[in-house]
């Protein structure tokens, strides 16, 4: 199993590590590049930009088949049992190892996990204590649900 997700500098672990929170929204692509422009926008006049990591996607349905109940259930093991490899964690949570592989490189591609490399084993960690999903609802969007009578 190769794994082609780049490793984080040391310096961006102990950020992640600083924080205790990560807000999941969804937004369009106009508006995540929206609101990068206005923090670069408001860090050049010198204002304090203070936010909350966030990971943002452009539609429900990807936030939905991402953080799936057992998606969920991993991140929780991890933090939880704090596994020493993926072997490891693939035990923890009864899962094939390559299932589970693939979730966790999945996961780090996207910024929720990091792995911690020790000779040949890679740890997983999970950076937040806390998971906030921001569900907004645009009425003139077109992510809408049917709501039952």
């Amino acid at each position: 199993m190769h794994d082609t997700t780049p490793p984080l500098h040391p310096m961006e672990r102990e950020q992640l590590r600083s924080e205790s929170t990560l807000v999941v929204t969804v937004k369009s692509s106009s508006e995540f590049h929206d609101d990068v422009i206005d923090g670069i926008e408001a860090l050049e006049r010198g204002d304090a930009v203070d936010s909350l990591p966030t990971l943002s996607f452009t539609s429900y349905d990807d936030l939905m088949e991402t953080l799936t109940p057992r998606v969920l259930d991993l991140i929780e093991a991890i933090r939880r049992e704090e596994p020493s490899s993926i072997n490891e964690t693939a035990r923890v949570v009864d899962r094939d190892v390559k299932n589970v592989h693939e979730e966790l490189s999945r996961l780090a591609q996207l910024g929720i996990i990091f792995f911690e490399e020790d000779g040949q084993s890679k740890r997983p960690v999970v950076w937040f204590d806390k998971l906030v999903i921001n569900l907004p609802f645009d009425p003139e969007g077109n992510d809408t649900a049917a709501a039952a009578p």
